[in-house]
């Protein structure tokens, strides 16, 4: 069965963004030929058959925005848009819920997993929702000294299982699954 899970690189004191939206290195990682993230990187590619952004993490400029990943990609948002397609993805916009948007990530993405990768208040909306299954998140060494923090205020506690610690040389990769309390 898929998993929704998120996925974002974050500073050491835990911010997705600088001060003016800035990526401040956060992303190097990707990007660097590095041996341990390369594995990741290519799990990636591999295992996700649907991604979710929010606008803001897609931008306004839907024309310069472009990705590796050539699967559906599902944006939250309450502006109403027409499906776009670029370089063997397409964008639809979801206007209908959170819930609605994740349902038709995991309609898209079949077997295949949901990554939930852009925007922290998507991430908090969707811990806060329980809708979310693991967080992978890529430490990064850097310290931004402000701007968008990932977590902020959840509002509740959040039971996390290590399931796995990858060091590479721009990053500590770190995936853990979300502990359900017992039905």
């Amino acid at each position: 069965m898929s998993r929704v899970f998120l996925d974002l690189a974050m500073s050491l004191d835990g911010f997705i963004a600088g001060p003016q939206g800035e990526d401040g290195g956060l992303h190097d990682w990707y990007f660097a030929e590095q041996g341990a993230a390369d594995d990741i990187k290519r799990e990636l590619l591999d295992g996700i058959g649907a991604i979710i952004l929010g606008h803001t993490a897609f931008g306004t400029a839907p024309d310069g925005f472009d990705t590796e990943y050539h699967v559906p990609h599902f944006i939250l948002t309450h502006q109403p848009r027409p499906t776009i397609s670029r370089g063997g993805a397409t964008f639809t916009f979801v206007t209908d819920g959170l819930h609605r948007c994740v349902a038709q990530a995991r309609e898209a993405a079949g077997r295949r997993d949901v990554c939930v990768a852009g925007g922290a208040e998507l991430a908090r909306q969707c811990l806060q929702a329980g809708l979310l299954d693991a967080l992978q998140i890529h430490l990064v060494p850097v310290l931004l000294g402000g701007g968008l923090p990932l977590f902020g205020h959840l509002g509740q506690r959040v039971p996390l299982e290590r399931v796995r610690v990858v060091q590479s040389p721009h990053a500590t990769h770190l995936t853990y699954n979300i502990v359900r309390p017992p039905a």
